[in-house]
């Protein structure tokens, strides 16, 4: 049931510790209770509220860590489980199950590569400290609100993070789909 390269080793243990602490731990921590923290105008919660609501089109948590970690994981999951339910031992079931793996590390490459642009899209490489909120239509008129978004400095560099460890994770998933594809001698 291990990947069959060293690389493909290394990307387990990569993807399973390094990223599950940053995303787990390090954003929790700095994406944790941001609702509460985002101030526009103290004695209007309801302000508040709709400029996080533009501010933050989609919890940040479900983006970056459920749905991502989830879509990530689907692919191995898959071939450990087809490895797990087939028996190993004659060549052409090797041939086959080595031909599912590469399967899932492909389709890992391409569900990395959508969840990446899905996360730059959404959120971009830089979080400002202030958001500038249209609050019109609260009021029904043009009205224009600043907001200060906590911990923006922290956000930017967990941002950074992130698609950095995505970035390594393609690139450790290229390099096992290349030498996979060199051992069945498709290049």
């Amino acid at each position: 049931l291990r990947p069959p390269t060293v690389i493909g080793q290394f990307h387990t243990l990569f993807f399973g510790s390094v990223r599950m602490f940053f995303l787990g731990v390090l954003g929790f921590a700095v994406y944790g209770n941001e609702a509460l923290h985002f101030s526009c105008d103290p004695d209007k919660r309801e302000v508040n509220l709709f400029c996080y609501n533009q501010f933050s089109l989609i919890t940040p948590q479900v983006i970056l860590f459920a749905l991502q970690l989830v879509i990530v994981l689907v692919p191995g999951a898959f071939f450990h489980l087809y490895a797990a339910c087939k028996s190993i031992k004659q060549e052409d079931n090797l041939q086959k199950s080595f031909y599912v793996f590469i399967s899932s590390v492909f389709l890992r490459i391409i569900l990395e590569a959508v969840a990446f642009w899905l996360q730059i899209q959404l959120f971009g490489f830089r979080v400002n400290a202030i958001y500038m909120c249209d609050v019109g239509a609260l009021e029904k008129k043009f009205n224009i609100t600043q907001c200060i978004v906590p911990e923006h400095f922290e956000k930017t560099i967990f941002l950074i993070e992130t698609y950095t460890v995505t970035v390594i994770t393609v690139v450790l998933c290229v390099a096992i789909f290349e030498i996979s594809g060199r051992r069945l001698g498709f290049l």
